[in-house]
């Protein structure tokens, strides 16, 4: 067991949640340090801890961490939270004056391509990092299972007679994979699943509204691409590996509108 230390936190990533035998379910969680570092809090029960335990995306919070991953987690960034000392500190941090407040933060990390931050995972196992694109190319949308794999829905049917009470998870019908290039690719496209959190609420919350599964996966794709991947938009990845196979994914989306650049005489 690591040494354990209070540290601040700015959430930056949430990711979609997934079943957990011992948790109920899971969403994979990192953010920034006071210090300028990546943390990966895992595990975070995140739609079961209490109101006020319940942080935002772009929220500081303050949590007792672990200086290693839980169990056989051995990726540099990850930390074990524990969740009873969560707590918020103050409102998220806003989108006003074109995202200053945020960019003030993410704009210092370092940047760098899919094959950059490929070579450091195999370098130093840097599994977390910031990827500015240069092309975005499409959302490709892949039909998937309906349904949890079979232990999950065995763990289910478990919870539901001897549990605690369950939330509803739905598990979502399609993949997501953004397709684009880096300053690097030399022609050669990068595919990578997205599982923002954002992204699966609002495949949930349209495909309620629109009572169409298809719709609302197109919906998605109108927002994820057609929006937040616009000419005007300065988009990032937040990229993070997913353990254990280290396939790389995009955890999150930052996307502030292009600063116009001065003309200089």
């Amino acid at each position: 067991m690591g040494v354990a230390s209070l540290t601040k936190v700015l959430i930056t990533v949430m990711t979609y949640p997934h079943p957990s035998r011992g948790y109920m379910e899971l969403v994979c969680t990192a953010g920034i340090t006071e210090a300028g570092e990546w943390v990966r809090l895992y595990p975070v029960d995140y739609r079961y801890r209490e109101r006020n335990q319940q942080f935002k995306k772009y929220q500081w919070i303050e949590v007792e961490l672990e200086q290693s991953g839980a169990g056989n987690d051995n990726r540099k960034e990850s930390r074990r939270p524990n969740l009873d000392t969560i707590r918020l500190l103050g409102k998220r941090l806003d989108t006003k004056h074109e995202w200053r407040e945020r960019r003030a933060i993410i704009d210092r990390l370092p940047h760098f391509t899919r094959n950059q931050l490929v070579a450091l995972h195999e370098q130093d196992k840097t599994s977390l990092g910031v990827v500015r694109p240069s092309r975005v190319l499409d959302l490709e949308v892949r039909p998937a299972s309906e349904e949890w794999k079979p232990e999950w829905q065995t763990l289910f049917s478990q919870l539901k007679l001897f549990g605690p009470p369950q939330k509803p998870l739905r598990k979502i019908p399609y993949t997501f994979h953004y397709v684009f290039e880096c300053e690097d690719s030399n022609g050669k496209s990068h595919t990578a699943m997205c599982e923002d959190w954002e992204l699966g609420m609002l495949f949930l919350k349209e495909a309620e509204r629109l009572g169409n599964d298809i719709a609302a996966a197109e919906s998605v794709r109108e927002r994820f691409l057609g929006e937040l991947c616009r000419h005007d938009k300065d988009t990032r990845f937040f990229m993070g590996t997913h353990f254990p196979y280290n396939t790389w994914l995009v955890l999150g989306v930052f996307w502030p509108p292009k600063q116009i650049q001065p003309f200089l005489f």
